[in-house]
């Protein structure tokens, strides 16, 4: 048996969850269960709530996913800024509608926009570590949004901590802008102009005590205290501009980031790498656990970043969010990159069709055929 810390996120939702059903609860409380959770581990899920409002079992369920919430609930609270602004029968209300209750407006549809030139910003050649990633190359070229796709445990995440630094390379080359750099550690990606907006962003991302000036400095505490004392007035400064270019709500900069909503969180963080200098950001999930208002936010954040001439990389699970974003998706299992998709063949099919392990895709294909026989 393996710690539970041990687990991925994703897995370590599925025993929460499994917790809740075995302690027999007649009223159980989920709050955004399925945020790192695959489709078909949500359909398992949406089988198992189904049983258990049969069974007589009252079902709380919080989420920032408007197809879950319609597809799993009857009736919905709907809050905004704390408070309660209605609640509705799912049955009567459009998807559209309930956006607009939720974010105070109505959003509109927003449509793929790249600015990915030649220019050939990092290039990634026979990575590797120990375990979890095995021989993987790719190019990202300046003003470029990739998105990388697959099922958890693919290796998605352990790709991004090898760049970021956190995790050792055990083979493989990276270079920027032609120069070859080592990622032995983050302080050295940091140095390279890389930065990680991680995927457990509570845990790994943020001081939880100290407040948004303090954690925007995070990265680049140098600059701020050249002399080992920090100057605190050019610090208000920089906080003060990076925060206002996130377009963070409330603009409380002394504030704790425990304080913010998930939504705010991510942005300091990504303020953090502007503050940094950061030309290579990495994003692990980045709208997990986030509202639909705060969602077009960040999508417009990356795409305002890759427009200044930033390079971008895009972890999400989210199929939508990954064809929303990406001018190129590289899907991972295994591992490994199975298959690159540019953007005019880009969509959900093909990107699933990668990412399913051929064994498993091969079996369907003989049950297929033995039920047609």
């Amino acid at each position: 048996a393996a710690p539970l810390g041990s687990l991925k996120v994703a897995q370590r939702q599925i025993v929460e969850i499994a917790r809740a059903l075995l302690d027999r609860a007649r009223i159980v409380a989920m709050d955004e269960p399925t945020s790192s959770l695959t489709p078909s581990e949500f359909e398992r899920l949406a089988e198992v709530i189904a049983g258990l409002a049969r069974d007589g079992v009252a079902v709380v369920y919080v989420s920032h996913k408007l197809d879950e919430v319609f597809g799993i609930c009857q009736r919905a609270t709907i809050m905004r800024d704390g408070v309660v602004v209605g609640s509705v029968d799912l049955a009567q209300m459009s998807e559209k509608a309930v956006v607009s209750m939720m974010v105070g407006r109505e959003l509109a549809q927003e449509q793929h926009r790249s600015h990915a030139s030649s220019e050939v910003r990092l290039s990634v050649r026979g990575l590797a570590s120990a375990t979890k990633v095995h021989d993987v190359s790719f190019d990202l070229h300046r003003g470029e949004v990739l998105g990388i796709a697959g099922l958890v445990g693919s290796g998605r995440t352990e790709l991004l901590r090898l760049l970021a630094g956190a995790d050792r390379v055990s083979s493989g080359t990276v270079e920027i802008d032609g120069k070859a750099i080592k990622l032995s550690s983050p302080r050295n990606a940091i140095a390279a102009g890389i930065g990680l907006v991680p995927e457990e962003r509570k845990r790994e991302g943020i001081v939880p005590l100290r407040s948004i000036s303090s954690n925007m400095a995070l990265a680049s505490m140098g600059v701020f205290a050249p002399r080992g004392v920090i100057d605190h007035t050019r610090l208000k400064r920089v906080a003060a501009e990076k925060m206002k270019r996130v377009n963070l709500r409330p603009f409380l900069l002394d504030r704790p980031i425990r304080l913010f909503s998930g939504g705010n969180q991510q942005k300091a963080i990504i303020g953090r790498w502007l503050a940094a200098g950061t030309r290579i950001l990495l994003f692990d999930e980045p709208t997990r656990g986030i509202d639909v208002g705060a969602k077009a936010e960040i999508y417009h954040l990356i795409e305002e970043l890759a427009a200044e001439g930033h390079s971008v990389v895009v972890v999400s699970s989210e199929l939508p969010e990954v064809i929303r974003l990406a001018d190129r998706v590289l899907v991972m299992r295994d591992g490994t990159v199975a298959a690159a998709i540019d953007r005019a063949d880009l969509n959900e099919q093909a990107i699933a069709a990668h990412a399913i392990p051929q064994s498993e895709t091969q079996a369907g294909k003989a049950q297929g055929h033995r039920a047609g026989a």
